[in-house]
This record gives structure tokens, sequence and C-alpha cells, in this order.
């Protein structure tokens, strides 16, 4: 399973999915997960993990405690394998406070692309 698949599950969108009503036969699995099924809560999910966090998190501008909330891996090796399945360059990972930024701002935006609800402030 790919890194950004693991943090899905973990907000929930796979719950989503087993509760939608299984596909037409036509239909593909890999169509299946393009397309949004249902609108899941991010903030109000990642607001309650937050609450119950022994540590304070700023998840809402760090990558790394986004995944520690999650209960991921958030070393640096971890950041660079989620980076390039997530389409940064390979060639500029060295610079690991801009794929830190990039990272966090794109698995935001993916959350929303996948049918998540993420205020717009956070996708800026």
């Amino acid at each position: 399973m790919s890194l950004f698949n693991t943090i899905l599950e973990k907000l929930g969108f796979a719950e989503k999915a087993h509760a939608a009503p299984a596909p037409a036969p036509a239909a593909t699995p890999e169509a299946a997960t393009t397309h949004p099924i249902s609108q899941v809560d991010v903030i109000a999910k990642l607001e309650d993990l937050a609450a119950k966090h022994p540590e304070k998190l700023n998840w809402r501008t760090s990558i790394v405690d986004l995944l520690k909330l999650l209960g991921l891996d958030s070393s640096l090796g971890a950041r660079k394998e989620l980076a390039v399945e997530l389409g940064y360059p390979k060639d500029q990972l060295d610079d690991s406070a801009k794929v830190n930024i990039w990272l966090h701002k794109t698995v935001l935006q993916k959350l929303a692309e996948n049918g998540g609800n993420v205020p717009p402030e956070l996708l800026d």
C-alpha cells in the first residue's frame, strides 16, 4: 500500500469506500478510487486526534507533525518516499525544508481531491 493510501485510510477515507454500494460490473477498481465517494471532514478528524495526542502537534503547518498525529513514520526517509510518490522531483530532495513545505501543501490538496473537506486557508 502506498504511503498516501495509508494516510487516506487513517483519516477514514477507506471506511467511506467500504460503506458505499458496490460498483457496477463495468467499473474498474482504479476508477472507483479516482473519484471521491463521499466527503470526509479532514479537519474534524485531525482535531479529534490532536486532542487525544500526548504531544502538542502543529499539524496545520508541519508535515512531520501531521504524520506523527496519524501514527505514521515521519522520518526524513519516509517523507522523501511520500514526496516522490506524490510527484516531487527525485533530484531535488536535498532541501528538506522545501520538500516539507511542498509535501504538507500537496498532502492536503490530495486529501481535498479525494473527497476531503479541507478549508481553503490550508490549501494556500
